[in-house]
């Protein structure tokens, strides 16, 4: 039996309790623009996550969490590249995490997937029943009753953070109530650094490789206690694609439009199709193909433009790079750039769609911001 819906009809705390009290198994699929997600259950337990969300990659969550630093989650990466095992057991080989500590990320992550959704104010479902796991699924045991009340908090906390911090583009500054002699938490002090540098929040979030709910959190308590405040917005002017399209086009007429640029011009069937989830998010033929279309602009890109081992370098001075309009992606991407790491491993740091993260890439080297030796 297939169950099939939106959030609009069905509320996420139902849902997961009608799976549960149902002892049911199977897979639940969330589909919301370009993110899917997948919930396993067992016998009315959820037994494990994916997400295409690169923010709750493995190695992102490992990061957030301390549990790994950039560094170790660099080698990682390297040494799954070579022997083709999962990047847990990649961690586990090279003894820097136990089998013990992989375990008890999984289920952090599961949960962070899962508590993600409940902000979600759309999006569409479908529970395969009796669906098997995937063969390489590391199994967690979590009662569905403890992620719907954690959920609802957090939906209740999230509106209260956002009384003082607007939105993800809020621009911060240190608060008049702040000086060095206050003592904080390891975490709220990293904030603080992040705030000094006149960040806005999303770009907090990505160098913390955080979620919006715990950087929202955290900068409610600095603003709380006037040791940060909003000092103004970001403006809504970075854009994906790279070509206009009328808006008078249908969603299907985008994507037929799209699939005749797939092969030959990847990137411009991405932008198409972003343009058509912004109208339809959980158009499933639409999330399809920007799937193909970033799987072939990728093989693009490192075939003819830019190699995977190739290390970029940043040639403007810093003044210069002062004066650039840098999207905050762009930000955190020039930041990892320290002459040694090649692209490949600067991507597998990074909180961003592989996708994206190249064109960012691309951009930075046309506008001669950095070179690749």
């Amino acid at each position: 039996m297939s169950i099939q819906g939106t959030l609009e009809t069905m509320s996420l705390s139902d849902l997961l309790q009608f799976l549960g009290a149902g002892r049911k198994s199977g897979t639940l699929k969330f589909d919301r623009g370009k993110i899917s997600k997948q919930i396993y259950f067992q016998n009315g337990l959820i037994v494990g996550s994916r997400s295409n969300d690169p923010r709750e990659y493995l190695g992102q969550v490992l990061l957030h969490y301390g549990k790994v630093d950039e560094s170790q989650l660099q080698l990682a990466r390297e040494a799954q590249r070579r022997s083709g095992v999962l990047l847990g057991e990649a961690l586990i080989h090279l003894g820097i995490l136990t089998e013990k500590d992989v375990q008890e990320i999984l289920r952090i992550r599961t949960l962070d997937a899962i508590f993600d959704l409940f902000v979600w104010n759309a999006g569409q479902f479908q529970f395969y029943d009796d669906e098997p796991l995937p063969a390489d699924l590391i199994k967690v045991q979590v009662q569905p009753t403890t992620v719907i009340m954690e959920g609802i908090y957090r939906i209740d906390e999230l509106s209260r953070f956002k009384t003082l911090v607007p939105s993800d583009r809020s621009i911060l500054e240190v608060g008049h109530n702040w000086t060095p002699s206050v003592t904080l938490t390891k975490e709220l002090q990293q904030v603080l650094d992040f705030v000094e540098k006149r960040m806005s929040v999303a770009e907090i979030c990505y160098h913390m490789h955080a979620s919006s709910f715990n950087v929202y959190g955290l900068l409610y308590e600095l603003i709380s206690n006037g040791f940060a405040r909003v000092a103004g917005e970001l403006p809504e002017t970075f854009s994906a694609g790279s070509v206009e399209i009328d808006d008078l086009l249908t969603v299907n007429d985008l994507i037929w439009s799209a699939q005749r640029q797939i092969d030959d011009n990847p990137e411009e069937a991405m932008a198409i199709l972003q343009t058509a989830l912004q109208q339809e998010p959980n158009n499933t033929r639409a999330q399809e193909l920007l799937t193909q279309a970033e799987t072939k602009f990728v093989d693009q890109v490192y075939t003819s433009e830019l190699s995977p081992t190739a290390v970029p370098r940043i040639v403007v001075s810093t003044n210069d790079l002062t004066s650039e309009q840098l999207h905050p992606q762009e930000g955190f991407l020039l930041s990892r750039i320290n002459g040694s790491w090649d692209i490949q491993s600067i991507l597998s740091i990074c909180p961003f769609r592989e996708a994206d993260s190249l064109r960012m890439m691309r951009s930075l080297v046309s506008r001669g911001i950095i070179a690749v030796d």
